[in-house]
């Protein structure tokens, strides 16, 4: 049976409300997004210490998704009317063909090559070098599949100057990625922090499926001192607003990897870093930028 996805575009104040009567009036399921994704206005919504929660994203997309015969325009106008918000006028509607879901997700997520010798490999396929650093690493809740640039940025780093023996911070570890592949490719001691227990837990899980040792856990479980390595994929503005935390987790002479950074936001975040950190030029893979520094 074929659905209709309807994407709507709706400001802060009106997402939640609307979001909430499009359920109760009975559509498939709602999920909100930033409208400004991908662009230097993205806004990331993050909880670190002294920078709460925002509210939503100042433009938001609203993700619908109806039944074949539902009408749009009806279904919109009866949820706004009981959200008590002004109907939507702007929207795009696709249909969305009955497929097999399982076998079309998996047909997307083929083994990544990160290096010669560094291999990221979902479940259902074989390793296409077996001799190589597999990461066995499925689509999931969590951010870093390996498929981003932002996460192979970060990955070739690790491959590259992890030596063996080095402590190692993974903040905002999302699936966990970073941290299992720098015990995969020596490291003696590795933690992973994020601020939503799902990512913990997805985490958690792709250690035991990679049969490594890291220890994950929300910021608050932490516990103090400092690491040979930190790493942090995450987005400009968080990255801009925990730079003390982050630097304080560095030893000197210790080394820092920023990344989640747009090309043209570079700068602006090694200005802030610049108290602490030494920084090599920054690396870019499709307009994403990877910095690394050493604390003086």
């Amino acid at each position: 049976m074929p659905w209709q996805s309807v994407r709507i575009l709706v400001d802060s104040k009106q997402a939640e409300p609307l979001s909430d009567a499009l359920m109760e009036i009975g559509v498939l399921s709602v999920s909100l997004e930033d409208a400004d994704a991908g662009t230097v206005d993205e806004t990331p919504l993050f909880g670190e210490p002294d920078h709460p929660t925002a509210e939503l994203w100042p433009h938001s997309i609203a993700a619908v998704l109806m039944d074949e015969h539902a009408n749009v325009a009806d279904t919109l106008a009866a949820a706004a009317k009981q959200a008590g918000v002004p109907t939507p006028t702007e929207y795009t509607i696709e249909i969305v063909a009955e497929q097999d879901w399982v076998r079309l997700t998996q047909s997307q997520f083929d083994p990544i090559p990160i290096s010669p010798r560094l291999w990221i490999v979902p479940t259902w396929h074989d390793a296409p070098d077996s001799s190589a650093i597999n990461l066995k690493l499925d689509p999931g809740l969590a951010f870093g599949t390996g498929s981003h640039p932002t996460t192979r940025l970060c990955l070739r780093w690790l491959d590259a100057h992890i030596a063996g023996g080095e402590t190692l911070l993974d903040y905002g570890c999302g699936s966990g990625i970073l941290a299992i592949a720098a015990v995969k490719l020596g490291a003696a001691r590795v933690d992973g922090v994020d601020i939503d227990p799902q990512a913990v837990t997805a985490s958690c899980d792709n250690a035991t499926l990679n049969e490594v040792a890291a220890h994950f856990c929300l910021p608050g479980e932490l516990a103090s001192g400092q690491y040979d390595i930190v790493v942090a994929n995450i987005l400009t503005n968080p990255l801009k607003g925990m730079a003390p935390l982050l630097a304080g987790r560095v030893r000197t002479g210790g080394q820092l990897v920023l990344s989640g950074i747009l090309a043209e936001q570079a700068e602006d975040v090694m200005v802030v870093y610049r108290d602490w950190f030494d920084f090599e030029p920054p690396e870019i893979d499709e307009g994403w930028v990877r910095l690394a520094g050493i604390k003086q």
